[in-house]
């Protein structure tokens, strides 16, 4: 009996080494401390990056929310597909958030209208939870997230052109979003037409 539970223990922790040593997510974290590096680094040799500590407090825990939460969707859907569209959702929350802060897409950082990119994330999980969070309606939703990225995009493309065309490839990460759900709704689907 004891050796029985011994050996799942072992087997259990050796699970969580081997997921834990996984190169993915070693090179994802490494990553994020990377990116999180650079302003220090910079900062020995140009003047014009000024980070303080509340800079680098913001942009720890969004590097390190963003990754905990890719961590927590790769883990809850055994669907390649579905994965792969909630990361991408999740980088483009997190660039949206970071190009906003960071310089805005609009204009400069105080530009009021770099507000209206907030609703965008807004539709696309409203839109999602509405849809309890199956593929096909989260496809829906960041289709609509999509839309109106591109529509925010066209409006503040006639206060600043580059701005304008700079927001709207944020359009196309929706979409590749959007894809993704799309192709993990078929292949969910495919699974139950085949089951019957």
């Amino acid at each position: 009996m004891d050796d029985h539970r011994n050996d799942s223990y072992a087997a259990s922790d050796n699970g969580r080494l081997k997921q834990a040593l996984n190169p993915w997510r070693i090179s994802a974290w490494g990553l994020a401390l990377l990116l999180l590096a650079l302003p220090a680094i910079a900062m020995s040799y140009t003047p014009q990056v000024r980070w303080d500590e509340t800079d680098f407090l913001v942009m720890g825990l969004m590097l390190g929310g963003t990754g905990l939460a890719a961590e927590w969707l790769v883990r809850r859907s055994p669907n390649p597909w579905s994965r792969a569209a909630g990361v991408v959702s999740l980088l483009t929350v997190f660039l949206t958030i970071w190009a906003n802060l960071a310089v805005g897409m609009i204009g400069s950082e105080d530009n009021p209208f770099n507000l209206l990119f907030a609703g965008v994330p807004i539709i696309a999980f409203i839109g999602s939870a509405m849809a309890r969070f199956k593929p096909l309606g989260m496809a829906i939703s960041h289709g609509a997230a999509a839309a109106a990225q591109a529509g925010i995009a066209a409006m503040g493309a006639q206060i600043d052109a580059r701005g304008g065309t700079f927001s709207a490839l944020f359009a196309g990460l929706w979409l590749i979003a959007a894809v993704l759900y799309w192709l993990a709704a078929s292949r969910a689907e495919g699974a139950a037409t085949s089951s019957r």
